[in-house]
Order: C-alpha cells, then sequence, then structure tokens
C-alpha cells in the first residue's frame, strides 16, 4: 500500500507541474493537507516529511490532536476549513492560525471580539457558496464583496481570501471563476480552492492554495467518528 508520505510527494510533484503549465511561478499555491479524521499517529509522518500546513473540519476533533503535534513541531499551520459554530469561536481562536469559513455576521462578530480577547491575529477567510447549494454554508456570491467589505469595515477583521468548496456533480472551472472574479472586486489576494479530484484545475484558476486529503491520507475513517 502507497505510504501518506509517499502520495504527499506525488501531490507536490502534481502541483508543481501544474503551476508550470499554467505559467505561475514555482510555490505559486500552497498545499493545505487535510487532516480530519485522520489520529496524530497518521498525521505525524507527513509532518516529520516536511509538510507544516494542516486543515481541519471540527474544532474539537482538532482540540485532541494538534495541541500535542504542536508541541512538537511548533512551526505548523493550522487551517479551520469546515464550519464554525459561534459557540467554539473561542476555541477555535485558540487553536487554529486560519480560519477559512467566516460566512456570517455573527462569525465575523464574534471572531473579532475573541481575537481581541486573546490577543491574536488570525488569517481570514470568506467561505462563497459559489453553487448556491441551500445545504451549503457560504456567503452567496451576490453578497460576498459587501460582506467582506463589512468584515474590514465594521469588525476590523483583515480579510485576506476567499474560499469554496464547488457542487460535487458540476465542472469546477465555472465556480472557480466566479470566485476570482469576486476576490478581484472585493480587493482580496489568497484564493482557497480545489480538493483532491479537482487541485490541478483549480491551480490553473489562479489558486493560491488547495486543500487536498484524501489523495494524500487516502479514504477517510468516518466511522471513528462516535
Amino acid at each position: 500500500m502507497t505510504s501518506a508520505v509517499e502520495q504527499l510527494l506525488e501531490v507536490k510533484t502534481r502541483i508543481a507541474a501544474a503551476e508550470r503549465e499554467a505559467k505561475r511561478g514555482p510555490d505559486a499555491v500552497t498545499l493545505v493537507a487535510v487532516s480530519k479524521t485522520f489520529s496524530a499517529g497518521e498525521i505525524q509522518p507527513v509532518l516529520e516529511a516536511g509538510q507544516r500546513i494542516f486543515g481541519e473540519n471540527r474544532v474539537q476533533e482538532a482540540q485532541g490532536k494538534w495541541p500535542a503535534l504542536r508541541e512538537a513541531f511548533p512551526d505548523l499551520e493550522l487551517h479551520l476549513i469546515g464550519s464554525l459554530q459561534s459557540n467554539k469561536t473561542k476555541e477555535a481562536v485558540a487553536l487554529f492560525d486560519v480560519i477559512e469559513t467566516v460566512d456570517r455576521e455573527k462569525i465575523a462578530a464574534e471572531l473579532a471580539k475573541e481575537m481581541a480577547k486573546q490577543g491574536r491575529s488570525l488569517k481570514l477567510y470568506v467561505e462563497v457558496n459559489t453553487g448556491s447549494e441551500p445545504q451549503k454554508a457560504g456567503i452567496e456570491p451576490r453578497e460576498a464583496v459587501a460582506f467582506v467589505k463589512r468584515c474590514r469595515e465594521v469588525h476590523g477583521l483583515a480579510i485576506e481570501g476567499l474560499m469554496c468548496i464547488p457542487p460535487a456533480d458540476e465542472n469546477p472551472g465555472p465556480h472557480f471563476a466566479l470566485l476570482e472574479k469576486i476576490a478581484r472586486e472585493a480587493g482580496v489576494e489568497k484564493l482557497s480552492m480545489g480538493m483532491s479530484g479537482d487541485y490541478e484545475t483549480a491551480i490553473a484558476f489562479g489558486a493560491t492554495s488547495v486543500r487536498v486529503g484524501t489523495a494524500i491520507f487516502g479514504g477517510r475513517a468516518y466511522q471513528s467518528q462516535k
């Protein structure tokens, strides 16, 4: 069976090839290794291989494994890529370095308050629901530019990027193009888009970071989440 470290190296090789194909510079794209549902023991070899940026979906799950890993690897960067509940804001601000899922006024206000209280300055992304899917989190595309403006002007948040998850059954290209267009209008430089099945396409559309889990760690161990 191919190890996670071997698969990590394969993903990095493919990212580099996609950067060249898109005529973008080397290291234009950051790899966020999505480690949700995987244990500290499964993550450690990937850390030892040099990967330092990871994504988690749930605050509570991340609390169970990352504090100890951070002691061993203090230069790691942890991204929250799942929806943030307002009652978890305090814990999220304490644990994560980047929150990619700011998508409503209440969360923006809570983050501003909690970061001030803890003296922490996290990098923040607004999640955009590019497919306007009712079951998904994210701000509606037509509201995104105004929401970024409010986050900055009303809540004092330094929004540095946008994030999206295109509908699973659609060509992701138009969704990536839409996110890039919104980013230009909002004056935002970072684009978190592209996952295991479409990260090379996302790079062609201007992604500055891609969130890759299955292609590195294999299938999710969802049964372990009781």
